[in-house]
């Protein structure tokens, strides 16, 4: 009885931990993303703001990490994250991992559903005096909120995915739970347990992600 209260209270706290990093991921990950995909979109051939420098270096950059293997980027990040968080290990870290591979990701994301936007519509704010960051802002990111919240959606479902790995860093959440308190204890039962949490959590940030952009679409 004792075990099970036990295993009881660890499973809502690695619950708890879990959305707690999703939540900061999504946040400083999602930021990122956005400032770089807009800079990819922009600065690009034709762009509002056009400079093959800038361009060729981000794409570059975005090109270089995001092929990694997250449990791979994890260790690779760790001196960063010490330098950044104060600490390789725990939960600051792999949230600042999952911010950075996060970024690079959403990046590609935010870029190309840009590209969908009428570039006659960008045309016309800026023949009416409009200026870049202006247009940017009122006319290229609204036109592209819809297809935006379904993209964010996805991105929230990967890092759902890739906080199961916080445990390679000492991390916590629901993969870590599952992994020493299931996997490697022959308890199935408690490794389902988080795997169904986990799916419940893609579930309700799918439907919520879905009902939000057929608002902003029908807007």
């Amino acid at each position: 009885m004792d075990r099970l209260l036990e295993l009881d209270s660890l499973f809502w706290e690695a619950t708890r931990e879990t959305l707690g990093i999703v939540a900061a991921t999504l946040l400083l990950g999602g930021i990122g993303g956005l400032v770089l995909g807009v800079l990819l979109h922009t600065t690009r051939p034709g762009g509002i703001a056009p400079n093959r420098v800038v361009h060729v270096v981000l794409n570059l950059v975005v090109n270089f990490f995001r092929p990694i293997p997250f449990v791979i980027f994890i260790a690779a990040a760790q001196p960063a994250a010490r330098l950044v968080v104060g600490t390789g290990i725990g939960n600051p870290a792999i949230i600042f991992a999952l911010s950075v591979a996060a970024s690079f990701g959403i990046s590609r994301i935010v870029e190309q559903n840009l590209v969908s936007v009428d570039p006659g519509v960008l045309e016309a704010s800026r023949a009416m005096g409009a200026g870049r960051l202006r247009t940017t802002l009122t006319v290229l990111l609204p036109e592209a909120l819809g297809p935006l919240v379904l993209g964010y959606t996805f991105a929230l479902v990967a890092i759902v995915d890739m906080s199961a790995v916080a445990g390679v860093v000492g991390g916590g959440g629901l993969g870590s739970f599952a992994l020493t308190y299931g996997y490697r204890q022959y308890e199935p039962v408690v490794t389902w347990a988080a795997v169904l949490v986990i799916v419940a959590l893609v579930q309700v940030a799918q439907f919520a992600g879905n009902r939000l952009a057929r608002a902003a679409m029908r807007r």
